[in-house]
């Protein structure tokens, strides 16, 4: 298991500059970047999103409108080129793509992710500041969804075709079909002063006065913010889990030695814990990298942005908006690096679980 795992971490660095290359290469062909930006704003422009992705809106300046000649970038008509030059000094983009990547990635092995270009502020920095949001979400929903589906998936396998099985898989399917941001709304009109009772408060992941409170407040202070977030991304995320647990524990409790045990007399519990569990679960591990980095980083974005929860989604979306290429890069980074981790503790866990497989010696 260690040799596989060091293995695993070695393949780690090419797999993650491989990712590295692909992505800085979309974006060097992508239009509207941070210098269109900059010159949108110095401009007077209101940048709408449409805007963003032409890079700008290619209106002349009054004054020196025929100094600037030809530039590459629109919306530069009328600028004085070696302010333009200024820009691309200050953005970087003064050098090579090629050059411009190696040194990216020589900073990214010590986590040195640069400035923000619009934020005026270290990306490591604001990458620490937004990631304990993502980690609450991604966490708390990813283990509440496990605790819930797994359970209610063998019991579905166990009583298939019971009227259980039949009510609860409608309620599966509903919770399936609404988007999570839906049940978000409707968790705020219900219960926190939307119409209704205002139980819950409606933003943010702490209260105004958390840095004051006792450490047993600040804990209840802290569960009493994530409630209803968790509760929307719970709902609408337990339907895949439970059925695929439903499934797997069905296919091995139809298999000759489940029968065979049960013949010895062992006791279903017996049967079910010791030697299908095992089995059934194996599917359910390995899905678990995904749905992590799933919630953690795409699936809470617009369940942060309901309740004014300030994360790492919310950051690369605004990024990507803004082409702020160091956090857009950076969040991509880690979240790759994350992901990759997650996926070779899913299959040492694959081992831990049921000693037979063995990734060394197919290769791994």
């Amino acid at each position: 298991m260690i040799a596989y795992a060091i293995r695993r971490i070695l393949l780690i660095v090419p797999t993650l500059f491989a990712i590295m290359v692909i992505n800085f290469a979309i974006i060097q062909a992508a239009p509207g970047g941070p210098v269109e930006q900059m010159i949108s704003r110095l401009k007077g422009n209101n940048v709408s999103a449409t805007q963003r992705v032409s890079g700008g809106t290619g209106e002349t300046m009054s004054g020196n409108a025929a100094s600037s000649g030809q530039s590459r970038y629109r919306g530069a008509r009328g600028l004085d080129p070696a302010f333009i030059k200024e820009l691309e000094h200050q953005y970087g983009f003064d050098k090579p793509p090629l050059e411009r990547f190696l040194l990216m990635m020589k900073n990214y092995l010590t986590f040195d992710f640069g400035n923000s270009f619009f934020r005026d502020r270290r990306v490591v920095d604001l990458i620490r500041d937004k990631l304990p949001v993502s980690i609450s979400i991604g966490l708390w929903t990813t283990l509440i969804t496990y605790l819930v589906s797994i359970p209610l998936g063998i019991r579905k396998a166990v009583r298939d075709g019971s009227r259980f099985d039949v009510w609860s898989s409608g309620v599966i399917i509903v919770g399936y079909a609404v988007p999570s941001f839906l049940f978000a709304v409707l968790l705020i009109v219900l219960f926190a002063g939307g119409s209704y009772l205002k139980i819950f408060p409606l933003r943010g992941l702490v209260g105004d006065d958390w840095a004051v409170l006792p450490w047993p407040m600040r804990i209840a202070d802290y569960f009493w913010h994530i409630a209803l977030p968790i509760a929307a991304l719970v709902i609408g995320g337990f339907a895949t889990l439970t059925m695929l647990t439903k499934n797997c524990f069905l296919d091995e409790i139809n298999k000759q030695y489940v029968l065979t045990a049960r013949a010895k007399g062992l006791t279903e519990r017996r049967v079910l814990y010791g030697h299908v569990f095992r089995n059934a679960m194996l599917l359910v591990v390995a899905g678990f990298p995904a749905a992590f980095i799933g919630i953690l980083f795409t699936g809470s974005l617009l369940i942060e942005v309901i309740f004014s929860l300030d994360g790492l989604g919310l950051l690369g979306f605004e990024a990507a908006i803004n082409r702020d290429y160091p956090i857009m890069f950076a969040t991509l980074y880690v979240f790759t690096l994350i992901g990759l981790l997650l996926k070779l503790v899913s299959d040492l866990t694959y081992m831990l679980i049921d000693p037979r497989i063995d990734f060394a010696r197919r290769g791994g």
